[in-house]
């Protein structure tokens, strides 16, 4: 077996790459299909939706991709036992890396529904190969010689747009300056690319997309497919934070055909916070990406179909009047139909009431802090705003990056909005300045290029500018729900969806319209912790179980309790 360098390939080699005994491919025979492959036969491109995994049982397939400077790059040979696949062939989505028979080949390929369900049927085995497609995904990602090319300015808005967004959705992605890259001028002059049409694209499959939008980009890897009008699932649930997958994985697991949406990325804001240490079972803390990407996963394990990113419009009624569904109009015309809806819409960041925001935005003002914003800000100071347990996480997590942090508060204090453990962390930091009862009074830069960051101390009025070309924003969020106005939805006087007995309604979950449901932050009155998301996640299935008996949808009792 040969293994490109990787600190995941290294390091977890034997659990990226298992070798599996002859009777546990027995085991697996009934899921799949023997197949043969000739001699040089690429069994799938990057860029190509895979068969599904492929267990070799006699000869090797070699496994590669092209290198940053357009050179193919062996990843692994895959001898017998070996199986061939990643993260995508979960779900059916075109591969990121091509696949080739090395001598003739004899296989067993298992497609990606009956993947799921040997992965789910046989415990011990299915958390072998499950860990193994996770840890190949990571691998791929660490080797940045993977995925999309993305040609342009690096620190550019819209590469950094594109950029986040792959990264958000946990897909491996190239960057190449346009400026200073000889591959990069060599690609632009070969595809005749004019500047100003910059950033440009290089889809794995060979197209070549000018300055995309996220759907368009989307639609181009395959993270999006067309949707069934004429399907009716058991649920659609609009969000894909922490919980909306809480409620995906828990429905999925009780076999009800599940569909998650959401308008850019699994995760929502707990997905975008550089630590979270206070979540129960993780007492060396996790990024929230990488919690909120084992949920996802955890929610392909169980079926779960994901149309991300796909925007729902509007919740409407359906054309027939027996109540049996609800209609979800979504981007370019399309239509979802459930027998039941979660709204798990989460809410979107505040922005500060400044006229020139929105010049800054994309490359100078960020709204949270991943390792694309700390690398851009390597070096130099920053200004971050916010009070709460997310500002108090990118702060610490900038400050190893930054030569200094201003932390900014309205607030008296932190410790009246903050968790005592980040108020210690941040104390502990000497180049992280907290500056209580400060408000910033203005922006200025030009060319959308930010300059200085002005602020005021309330107490005494005194005002201060400093040379700061990155501004963070953590000043809280407003409900995702401008999208409910016409949807007979009722909401608070701040927007948040009315549920139980604020909407007429027996179930604390359920919202005016029966059937309806509204979870996590959107919700009126919830606790705002990525834990309590989770929590009524999972308390709403039990609902939605009860929702779908009294509709006539055949339902086990068992499976009510249970929930």
């Amino acid at each position: 077996m040969s293994l490109t360098s990787g600190a995941t390939y290294i390091t977890r080699r034997d659990q990226a790459f298992p070798i599996l005994a002859a009777t546990e491919i027995d085991r697996m025979g009934r899921f799949g299909q023997a197949t043969s492959y000739a001699s040089g036969e690429r069994i799938f491109n990057a860029g190509d939706v895979a068969p599904g995994i492929v267990v070799v049982l006699a000869g090797n397939v070699e496994i590669s991709q092209k290198s940053s400077i357009g050179q193919r790059e062996i990843i692994v040979t895959h001898g017998p036992g070996g199986f061939v696949g990643e993260l995508a062939q979960l779900s059916s989505r075109p591969s990121l890396v091509n696949a080739e028979a090395i001598g003739a080949v004899e296989a067993l390929v298992i497609p990606s529904q009956r993947l799921r369900d040997l992965i789910v049927q046989e415990a011990n085995l299915g958390e072998r190969i499950m860990r193994a497609l996770i840890l190949r995904r990571v691998g791929l990602l660490e080797s940045g010689d993977s995925g999309p090319v993305i040609i342009g300015q690096v620190d550019g808005a819209d590469v950094l747009r594109l950029q986040g967004f792959l990264a958000r959705n946990g897909l491996p992605l190239r960057v190449l300056d346009s400026a200073s890259d000889p591959c990069a001028k060599t690609m632009i002059e070969r595809f005749d690319v004019d500047p100003h049409h910059l950033p440009m694209v290089l889809c794995p499959n060979g197209r070549l997309l000018l300055n995309p939008g996220e759907i368009e980009l989307a639609r181009c890897l395959g993270l999006v497919r067309p949707i069934d009008a004429t399907r009716l699932y058991d649920v659609a649930i609009v969000g894909a934070g922490p919980a909306g997958l809480a409620a995906a994985v828990y429905a999925a697991s009780e076999g009800l055909s599940v569909l998650v949406l959401d308008c850019r990325a699994f995760g929502g804001q707990a997905g975008a916070s550089a630590r979270i240490e206070n979540y129960l079972g993780f007492p060396t803390g996790i990024s929230g990406m990488a919690l909120m990407a084992r949920a996802y996963n955890q929610a392909q394990k169980f079926g779960v179909e994901t149309a991300i990113p796909d925007e729902a419009m509007q919740l409407i009624d359906a054309p027939d009047t027996t109540g049996e569904y609800h209609q979800l109009s979504v981007g370019d015309g399309e239509m979802v139909r459930a027998r039941t809806v979660v709204l798990a819409s989460g809410a979107r960041y505040r922005r500060l009431d400044m006229a020139n925001l929105a010049e800054f935005e994309g490359t100078c003002v960020h709204y949270w802090a991943s390792p694309i914003e700390a690398r851009l800000c390597s070096g130099q100071e920053v200004a971050l705003v916010g009070a709460g347990n997310s500002a108090g996480q990118a702060a610490v997590f900038l400050s190893g990056q930054a030569r200094k942090v201003w932390l900014l508060a309205r607030r008296e204090s932190l410790e009246a909005s903050m968790s005592t453990y980040l108020v210690e962390r941040i104390k502990a930091q000497p180049n992280i300045e907290v500056l209580t009862n400060t408000e910033v009074t203005a922006l200025e830069g030009q060319g959308g290029v930010l300059e200085a960051v002005r602020w005021r101390r309330r107490d005494d009025d005194r005002e201060m500018a400093r040379a700061i070309r990155h501004l963070f924003l953590f000043i809280g969020a407003e409900p995702n729900t401008d999208w409910l106005v016409r949807s007979d939805i009722a909401l608070d006087d701040k927007g948040f969806i009315r549920t139980g007995a604020l909407a007429g309604q027996e179930h604390p979950l359920e919202t005016k319209r029966t059937g309806v449901f509204a979870i996590g932050d959107v919700r009126s009155g919830s606790i705002k912790r990525v834990a309590a998301a989770v929590g009524e996640g999972a308390q709403v299935v039990a609902a939605l179980h009860a929702r779908l008996a009294q509709n006539g949808r055949a339902t086990a009792p068992e499976l009510v309790r249970r929930v």
